[in-house]
This record gives structure tokens, sequence and C-alpha cells, in this order.
């Protein structure tokens, strides 16, 4: 079954919208959201991947899609068909594309767009029981295949996000520390200019004044 819903820009993680009545039946509903609020800041670091991935969790697994900057997540049983949860993400992506897709890279709050839930769960129904027609006609669906779609663990996922945040904090921490020294170096410079030119900067001073007194005195 599918449990939750999440969709977040992924330039910067901000969540867009969530399914609103996702978590009463899941335990520990808020440990599996703080996972995605993870995965989705991680999203916003990396460039490059994939648009379609399912990470395993627990007794969950995460399937996300990612489209025009905006990553779909959703949380299912392990039991529950791959193809569907895909489809069934492709059917928020195309509503959401088509009523929020001009206000996306403007929206400035958290879950502007929160009255999508509505939408949610009006499709998440149509998903939940796996042996309806409609549902056995798309797990029958030759055009839309799966496979290769990438599985990875949780724990790998959110390690290798933890590790580039690490690779930024230090590449910040290298490029503060160079302005400081850069910093330093002129002041060195600086101090050894006056070492050198101040004695003679003293003797001209001393001829300049000697010359000013004698034309006063003549």
């Amino acid at each position: 079954m599918v449990k939750l819903t999440l969709i977040a820009r992924v330039t910067d993680g901000l969540p867009l919208a969530e399914g609103l009545d996702d978590s009463r039946d899941v335990p520990d509903a808020d440990f599996y959201k703080q996972q995605v609020k993870a995965l989705f800041k991680n999203l916003s670091m990396r460039q490059n991947d994939a648009s379609r991935m399912s990470i395993e969790t627990g007794p969950y697994i995460f399937h996300y899609i990612i489209e025009g900057h905006v990553c779909y997540l959703t949380m299912c049983d392990r039991s529950y068909p791959k193809k569907l949860a895909f489809q069934y993400l492709e059917d928020l992506k195309n509503e959401f594309e088509r009523i929020n897709g001009s206000q996306i890279e403007t929206a400035a709050r958290p879950y502007a767009f929160i009255k999508f839930d509505t939408f949610i769960q009006k499709t998440k129904k149509l998903y939940q029981d796996t042996r309806t027609q409609r549902n056995i006609s798309k797990l029958n669906d030759e055009l839309y295949e799966v496979h290769q779609i990438m599985t990875r663990n949780v724990q790998e996922v959110l390690g290798v996000g933890e590790k580039l945040d690490q690779v930024s904090q230090m590449s910040s921490r290298l490029t503060s520390e160079s302005r400081i020294y850069a910093d330093k170096a002129k002041d060195l410079n600086r101090q050894a200019l006056i070492r050198k030119w101040a004695p003679v900067a003293i003797v001209l001073g001393v001829v300049i004044l000697l010359f000013w007194v004698r034309t006063k005195i003549w």
C-alpha cells in the first residue's frame, strides 16, 4: 500500500505538498518523514542523481521521480508493486505540473501547494487495491517498464549525502583560511615595504626640511 506522499523542489529541498492523511497507519511516521527531508536535502546538493530511484528503508521502500526541478516521492510497503508506485507518481506529476507548473520556481514558503492534498488522496485510493481491473491492466502494461530503475539502501544514500556535506564544509573552511592567509601575506608585504623605504623617506624628509630652513634663513 501507499503510505506517504511528499513533493519538494529539488533546487533547495523546499517541501511543496504532502498527503495530509498518509501517516495515520504508519508507526514512526515522523521518523520516515525526517528521512524524506534528509533525502530532499541530499538531492538539492547533487546534480547528477538518477531521475528515478527506489530506496529501501526498514519494512518500506521510497520511490521517487524527478522532473522539472521537482521531486515526487512516495513510501510504500516493500510488497507493493514497483510499477504501480511509479505510475502513481506519474499521475501526481502530470496533474501537479498542469495546475502549479508556472508557480513552482517562485514558491517562497513551505507547503505552498498544500491544497494539492485533495488530488493526492483521490489518486491514492485508486492505487491502494492492486487487485482492481484498473491496476491489473497497469501492471500488465508492457510499455511502462521499471526494471532498470535502481534500488539502493537509505543508509547508503544518506551516507553519500553526509560525505558531500562534509566536503562542502571543508571546502568552505579552506576558502576562508585561504582568505585569512592572503590578508596576512598582504600585511607582511606592506610591513616589509615600510621597513625598506622608511629610512629613505626619513632621510628625504630631513633633507627637505634642511633645504626649507636654509631658504628661510637666506
